[in-house]
């Protein structure tokens, strides 16, 4: 089962989700998005929460979420840690899915990073219940086919590929052939100038008259 909530701070809306145990938290490290931003208590066992950058607008990086959309993330984080529910001034981390490492030996929802400069940082001073009573007021439960999803989104995108592939070799099939008649059009142009004509008059002609 994953939890839904909706943050209504920007407009359009943008959902947090995150698992409801160590096993969906598990599913979701594995089938996530590219997009999907992870949210994490750091050093201290919480949920993992995570955004989806293209509900923003594509080309969005992890560095252009509003600090609006990031305190909601984190406060959710915070409160679904028992610890660090309980403490102030501590640090939520935060980095791209596909910097999440997993391997074999690690527990199941354990996780780590390929690139330690690629993880954000920030210090969350205390809880703020308005903003966890305002996301929980929003709350769905649901159970997401997340593998089925993940290849779902592969292949429009492997679709959305070819189709830019395509449309760039039409491109530049049509430029070839623009040059292609520009060089024809300036060679019969130079062809017909008169000082490149010539006729019977010109002295060719074959033909010895006494």
């Amino acid at each position: 089962m994953v939890f839904f909530f909706t943050s209504n701070v920007v407009s359009p809306q943008v959902t947090l989700f995150m698992g409801a145990d160590k096993h969906e938290n598990e599913d979701l490290i594995k089938w996530g998005w590219p997009e999907d931003v992870w949210f994490h208590v750091d050093k201290v066992s919480s949920a993992h929460v995570y955004l989806r950058l293209s509900a923003f607008f594509q080309g969005q990086t992890i560095d252009d979420i509003p600090n609006s959309v990031l305190d909601d993330a984190c406060q959710l984080v915070k409160a679904n840690s028992i610890m660090g529910n309980k403490m102030n001034d501590i640090d939520i981390v935060y980095t791209m899915w596909s910097n999440l490492k997993k391997t074999p030996s690690m527990e199941v929802g354990q996780v780590a990073f390929h690139k330690d400069k690629d993880v954000r940082k920030v210090r969350v001073a205390k809880r703020c219940n308005d903003i966890i009573n305002r996301l929980n007021k929003t709350k769905k439960e649901a159970f997401p086919d997340l593998r089925q999803e993940r290849e779902t989104r592969d292949r429009s995108e492997r679709e959305d590929k070819k189709k830019v592939l395509r449309e760039k070799k039409e491109k530049e099939k049509e430029e070839e052939k623009r040059k292609k008649d520009e060089a024809e059009l300036k060679s019969y142009s130079t062809l017909m100038k008169p000082e490149n004509m010539t006729t019977n008059y010109d002295g060719n002609d074959s033909d010895d008259f006494m």
